[in-house]
């Protein structure tokens, strides 16, 4: 039994952030998930698809987070519990639908996970979404611990019931990916189903009807502000002239910091964790009783904005700060140290930092950029098309995926990239405002997501472009998990109907389509070469199952293979393909057996045939 429903309730377990939201998605009775997988929020969606393998949770990987939305909001609106999980990105994707769902309201409680990534560790901004519960008008709650984290899911689900609104769960990297203590609570009983009460003139949302909706909306926002001036989840801390308002991770830097500093009695703390409405006749409170105040916030200045404005209607003219170049940054995630030494700074408080280590005894540590895997059939891809294009002006406009690494040398496959799905539509535009050749990149997950209006688009306006498909047979870039395309028969799981590519791609109108398989280097060089001759669209479709995916299925590798005696040190193989399977030794090229997986690019591309499979 998975381990988030197999222990009884006050026990106590060691979980990832995630892990405890999707825990306590499951205390809460949640019967309908839903997702499109992204980092940092993934392992929340991992683990709900695993529990719904051995429970009644119905569970599905959406074809995009506005088609997740949609699922969630009609079963809501059926009476049931509903959680549709995210990344910050994939706000973007669902907000036409989030923007009138929050008109029309819930029955069922429907909690709407959103994890933003401050400093982008695995994302192409650090957009804040705490703007997007002010632009909805929706609840939003933020946890500041692992626990917090489980605990406010079912208060989520509570108070999306009580309000009849959605609510959003805000999180950010280091709160999903943190591990701690979390002391489980009781799971209530799931309901799978009950019905929906036809009642257009709530539903269906005409100017007419959402006029009337838009002002309910008012209404219960006033009454979710009365809710947030007294939840437990907005609260202070210590006592003193000067104040400090923080919010979800910040708050234990800032926690950290008083007392390291020794001024809990100088420095009153005012933790928002339920921060949309703001808590205005608390916030107003609390700033009459300070000299001066600082707002810690990852992100943007969310809540200094809010808090500079009470002030003004208070007529309070106190020294309010947060966001300055002498003070924090809006730019990146926070750190202890990095708060310890502003708060110190910002209230004269007299401080000596710890000395810096000495480490110019260190050897530098050695980069590690992010690299396709050893055996990755994009690299083969990449290869090929560099090699079909060779002499013609080209531009390379990428996608969201695994693939985006092929930007880097000596690949350089990549030229442009906005989100997900852009590659198609930046393409049409490319080959318009240009007299260049050119091939965009899109994987098969993300084709599904956002790729086939674009297509669509390029048939429909005569671009002249040559779409290239990476077909790895799962979304790789999150982990593994299904989209359309994948069959699940692999998986050992019933009941899909796995979607053809090529099928869709022949449908939308595109007459020259191409399947490739990439590690036959001679054969896709030249099925690209006479796609790229195509006057209008053409697609190559590249498959070949992830290797790392593969591997996973127990689908064994090829033989490893070395550089024997005929290599004359050309290094093409390394200069070409940069293949992390290869190293240098004492001056000469060799092969770590022990991560070749024996796709044999390498052997086919190399002039003198130096590069044969191992025996053994």
């Amino acid at each position: 039994m998975h381990k988030l429903i197999a222990e009884p309730p006050d026990t106590k377990m060691l979980l990832l952030g995630n892990e405890a939201i999707a825990r306590g998605a499951i205390e809460a009775g949640v019967a309908i998930a839903t997702t499109y997988p992204g980092t940092p929020s993934s392992e929340i969606s991992l683990n709900l698809f695993q529990i719904s393998q051995e429970s009644d949770l119905y569970f599905e990987y959406s074809t995009n987070e506005k088609v997740a939305l949609e699922v969630a909001a009609a079963a809501a609106n059926s009476g049931l519990r509903s959680i549709c999980v995210m990344k910050h990105v994939g706000m973007n994707v669902a907000a036409d639908a989030l923007l009138t769902l929050a008109y029309i309201g819930v029955k069922g409680g429907l909690v709407i996970v959103t994890a933003d990534d401050p400093y982008m560790f695995s994302s192409q901004n650090e957009q804040d979404n705490r703007f997007y519960a002010k632009l909805s008008g929706l609840p939003m709650l933020e946890p500041s611990s692992i626990q917090e984290a489980k605990d406010m899911v079912p208060f989520a689900f509570d108070l999306s019931e009580k309000l009849q609104l959605p609510v959003i769960l805000r999180t950010t990297t280091r709160i999903n990916h943190s591990t701690a203590i979390v002391v489980l609570g009781k799971i209530l009983t799931l309901k799978t189903k009950d019905d929906f009460i036809k009642d257009p003139f709530n539903y269906v949302t005409v100017p007419a009807v959402s006029r009337i909706l838009h002002a309910r909306l008012l209404k219960i926002l006033e009454q979710a502000e009365n809710i947030s001036a007294t939840s437990d989840y907005n609260f202070i801390t210590g006592g003193g002239i000067f104040g400090i308002v923080c919010n979800g991770i910040s708050y234990n830097y800032v926690f950290d910091a008083v007392n390291d500093l020794n001024i809990k009695d100088k420095v009153k703390i005012l933790r928002i964790g339920f921060s949309h409405p703001m808590p205005q006749t608390l916030i107003k409170d609390f700033l009459k009783g300070c000299e001066k105040v600082l707002v810690v916030e990852e992100g943007e200045p969310y809540m200094e904005e809010a808090i500079k404005a009470f002030a003004q209607e208070e007529g309070l003219t106190i020294e309010i700060k947060g966001k300055s170049r002498d003070l924090f940054s809006r730019l990146y995630e926070f750190n202890p140290a990095q708060v310890r030494q502003i708060i110190a700074g910002y209230f004269v408080i007299t401080y000596t930092p710890a000395q810096a280590l000495n480490l110019s005894q260190m050897p530098e540590v050695p980069q590690r950029p992010p690299t396709l895997c050893a055996g990755c059939s994009h690299r083969a891809t990449f290869y090929a098309v560099k090699k079909a294009a060779e002499g013609m002006e080209t531009i390379y406009p990428t996608d969201i995926g695994c693939y985006t690494l092929g930007f880097l040398p000596p690949l350089s496959m990549g030229d442009f990239l906005i989100c997900m799905g852009s590659s198609i539509g930046s393409s049409g535009g490319f080959s318009k405002a240009t007299n260049k050749k050119i091939l965009s990149f899109i994987g098969d997950s993300t084709f599904f997501h956002s790729g086939i209006p674009g297509l669509i688009n390029a048939v429909f306006n005569k671009h002249n472009a040559t779409l290239v498909i990476l077909d790895n047979g799962t979304t790789a870039m999150t982990g593994h998990q299904p989209h359309p395309g994948v069959n699940m028969k692999k998986l050992n799981l019933d009941g899909y109907e796995p979607v053809s590519i090529e099928n869709i791609v022949r449908a939308v109108g595109v007459s020259h389509v191409t399947v490739i398989r990439p590690y036959r280097i001679k054969k896709s060089i030249d099925a690209i070469k006479e796609a790229l001759n195509v006057d209008g669209v053409s697609v190559v479709i590249s498959q070949e199952i992830c290797t790392l995916y593969a591997k996973g299925l127990k689908k064994g590798h090829g033989r490893p293979f070395y550089i024997n005696e005929k290599c004359k040190n050309h290094r093409e193989c390394i200069n070409e393909l940069a293949c992390p399977a290869f190293l240098i030794e004492d001056g000469r090229v060799k092969i770590d057996a022990t991560i070749c997986t024996g796709c044999t690019v390498c052997a086919q591309i190399c002039p003198e045939h130096a590069i044969s499979p191992l025996k053994k």
